[in-house]
């Protein structure tokens, strides 16, 4: 039986929220307790201020984003300004998602997430990459 498009609209950032925190939540346990501490924010784009900062020009090419102080460099003796956040960028990530043919929104969502949740961790890029070959 095929779907009803009539019916059907584009996830809302309160789905991909919902997706990252199944996301979150679905976590080995030895990630949980760092993962319960950074807040999940979704926005349709990336704030112009922040795409600047990011010397990104076009905000479809910005899916997601860890903006925090990695535990790798926190000490109990900083004053936080304010929290570890993982942002997602809801329209990009639907972008993104009709471009991967075969993968799930909830298997970017996760992805997206996850990459950004090792930010948090204190891991580079290069080293995401060396065990996530997701991306090719």
């Amino acid at each position: 039986m095929k779907p009803d498009w009539t019916e059907i609209t584009a996830p809302s950032a309160e789905d991909i929220a919902d997706l990252a925190i199944i996301a979150r939540d679905s976590l080995p346990a030895s990630f949980a307790a760092a993962a319960q501490d950074v807040l999940i924010r979704v926005e349709d784009l990336a704030p112009e201020d922040m795409l600047i900062d990011l010397g990104i020009d076009d905000p479809f090419s910005l899916s997601g984003l860890y903006d925090g102080v990695p535990l790798t460099r926190k000490s109990v003796m900083d004053q936080p300004d304010r929290a570890d956040t993982i942002w997602l960028f809801r329209r990009a990530l639907l972008d993104e998602w009709v471009e991967r043919d075969g993968v799930t929104l909830m298997e970017l969502v996760s992805h997206v997430y996850v990459h950004e949740l090792a930010h948090h961790l204190g891991w580079s890029d290069h080293d995401i990459a060396a065990i996530d070959r997701w991306w090719e």
